[in-house]
């Protein structure tokens, strides 16, 4: 059985997938690379091929028909033989010498007694054209490199929640939840790093930036003006999230607090986007998605409307939609999005 399973959506990837699987190969023998061709028309499948070719018992070439990153994704978790599993994007990498300690510390990991559910590390936002770097880490929410439970965990702050670039994932916990992504969706990578939570029940945090998030192609889902016009897409996932939330049993109190408030981002990002959109269907969505909340979860919508951020987003009038827009644009200086 292998180690890792890296699992590549590939979609018309021709020009950038060859860096991100070549910055895999380095795991040899102990990793298994998916490249997972979702109904490309390019030069993407023959390249898939050829790596598969190139690289027999590492590489596995995954042809299927078109049905968006969810499905890829879920393509990849279907055949992972790894006993972990991590997703990373065609237009993305990881570091060489982060890769090396993360397969060292996996590995020793799995030699002991204790079931290791949830690997976290650090990744970079690696924006095209900008000089700094900004670099996700969890030092402030997760005990460093000590194998803890989600009592052991801090209060993860604004911005500093889990994200599909910094997880790895046992295998077999991926199927236990039963997650299953919707097709043709964008932004499904939030459900991603949110449905699994309840089942995990050991994390370890090892702070190596591991992987590089590449930020600055035109069509990338998350540019602001594609991510206005996919407004719909991102306004399913965030419904449901907020179904899975109601509908599912969280014991553990720090888990529950952190996913209500991973809630509260994923509200604050579709009424940011949709006020930013600023015609009258828009708005109208906007207040829709926030009584849907109320019908399915009246606590979590009391605490959610009554947070600070919860409140910008709702000021009324012309002028507290644009409060709520300064607040965006200041994130985005502090954290390096989009």
């Amino acid at each position: 059985m292998k180690l890792l399973t890296f699992a590549i959506p590939c979609y018309n990837s021709q020009d950038y997938m060859g860096k991100c699987i070549e910055s895999l190969l380095p795991g040899g023998d102990e990793v298994e690379i998916l490249i997972i061709d979702d109904g490309s028309r390019d030069l993407t499948g023959d390249m898939a091929d050829k790596y598969e070719e190139k690289y027999p018992g590492i590489v596995k070439a995954i042809h299927q028909e078109n049905g968006g990153h969810g499905e890829a994704v879920n393509a990849g978790i279907r055949n992972a033989t790894g006993l972990y599993f991590k997703v990373v994007d065609s237009d993305d990498c990881v570091d060489a010498e982060a890769y090396r300690q993360v397969l060292d510390k996996l590995r020793e990991l799995t030699g002991d007694d204790t079931v290791l559910d949830m690997m976290l590390c650090n990744f970079v936002y690696d924006k095209e054209g900008a000089k700094r770097k900004k670099v996700m880490h969890y030092e402030s929410s997760v005990p460093v490199e000590e194998l803890i439970s989600w009592d052991q965990t801090k209060h993860f702050r604004k911005g500093r929640y889990i994200l599909m670039h910094s997880v790895i994932y046992r295998t077999r916990l991926l199927r236990k939840c039963g997650m299953e992504l919707p097709k043709h969706t964008f932004y499904v990578d939030n459900i991603y790093v949110f449905e699994p939570l309840p089942y995990v029940k050991t994390i370890y945090y090892l702070p190596v930036n591991f992987y590089r998030y590449y930020i600055g192609r035109e069509d990338q889902s998350v540019n602001e003006s594609v991510m206005i016009s996919r407004i719909d897409q991102q306004i399913t996932v965030t419904k449901l999230m907020i179904d899975y939330f109601r509908d599912t049993k969280v014991e553990n109190a720090r888990l529950r607090r952190y996913m209500r408030n991973y809630l509260e981002i994923m509200m604050v990002i579709s009424s940011i986007f949709l006020i930013k959109a600023g015609d009258r269907d828009s708005l109208l969505k906007k207040k829709q998605l926030w009584e849907y909340l109320r019908s399915k979860d009246t606590l979590t919508y009391f605490v959610i409307r009554h947070s600070m951020l919860g409140q910008s987003m709702n000021l009324h009038g012309r002028g507290g939609r644009k409060i709520a827009i300064g607040g965006y644009k200041i994130a985005q200086m502090l954290i390096g999005f989009n």
